[in-house]
């Protein structure tokens, strides 16, 4: 085991109090509206992000399983409520990425493929994995995924390239990953997670979640070989890692991850929350608009 203490600690830092942790369900559709190539019309660009919401699914199932595991060794109520709000909004991402997905299967992609390869990985983590192991890698993809987050709501560049189709998904699931972006951590804090085992699963989720988009990416592309050009494969390794590119440049952030103080609200960004707020809403679908359950038309 990792191990270098077991005290159960509260935060030094909490969320914003007007940061509320609260489900939305969306209801987004995918129709033919939507472009093949929605993002920079790239072939490489939007692969890359569908491959992303391949994974999104059942990485936030094992995410919700990993921090439920522990919910009720918490004694501090306030953590117990946002548990409950995470829970609930990795739900509801979980079901707009299945629709999505189910965009990009009728693309012809090997969704059904992938995600088999993505389950034999999870199961394989919660064999092997000791539950707090689990809850580390859960904390290290949750900070990956707020890093990803800030930056999709800080950069117009980014968003401006999305199609008005698929923006607003994003969109959502970066004001969300926002808002309970600590809870995971928060978790780990009090159930006696050890410096050396967040930044161990670190590296080590990096490191997977890197190989995974990446062969998820090359798995599309080949299925779209017709379409796909090194023009445009360099173009977006260039936009994603080049100078100020949007993985490049998260690089920092990254790192912050390994100061021994480390906490999410470090980096308040919830005036991001509050910008986009109003926007995404505009955006909920009339059945799901007084509440999650689907309303009789």
């Amino acid at each position: 085991m990792l191990r270098t203490s077991t005290a159960h600690t509260k935060p030094a830092i909490r969320k914003p109090n007007h940061v509320a942790i609260k489900p939305q369900r969306m209801g987004f559709e995918f129709n033919d509206q939507v472009p093949r190539y929605w993002l920079d019309d790239s072939p490489f660009l939007s692969h890359m992000m569908n491959a992303l919401s391949v994974l999104f699914p059942q990485g936030e199932q094992f995410f919700v399983d990993s921090v439920r595991y522990y919910r009720d060794q918490i004694d501090d109520p306030e953590l117990k409520k946002e548990v409950a709000g995470f829970i609930g909004q990795e739900a509801m991402h979980s079901l707009e990425h299945i629709a999505m997905n189910q965009h990009v299967r009728d693309q012809d992609m090997p969704v059904e493929e992938l995600e088999h390869h993505l389950r034999l990985l999870l199961e394989g983590f919660g064999k092997r994995l000791p539950k707090r192991h689990q809850l580390a890698v859960t904390c290290a993809l949750e900070h990956m995924t707020a890093m990803m987050a800030d930056m999709l709501l800080e950069r117009d560049d980014v968003r401006e390239d999305m199609h008005e189709t698929m923006r607003p998904l994003w969109v959502w699931h970066a004001i969300e990953e926002t808002e309970h972006k600590a809870v995971a951590y928060d978790v780990f804090q009090q159930v006696g997670g050890t410096y050396l085992e967040r930044s161990f699963y670190q590296i080590v989720s990096t490191a997977l979640l890197g190989v995974m988009t990446t062969y998820f990416t090359a798995r599309m592309m080949w299925n779209d070989k017709r379409s796909v050009s090194l023009k445009d494969v360099g173009k977006g390794l260039w936009r994603t890692w080049g100078t100020n590119g949007v993985f490049s440049s998260l690089i920092p952030t990254w790192l912050e991850y390994f100061k021994p103080g480390f906490h999410p609200w470090q980096h308040d960004n919830s005036e991001l929350i509050a910008r986009f707020k109003s926007e995404i809403t505009s955006h909920i679908a009339p059945q799901y608009r007084n509440g999650n359950r689907r309303t009789l038309q």
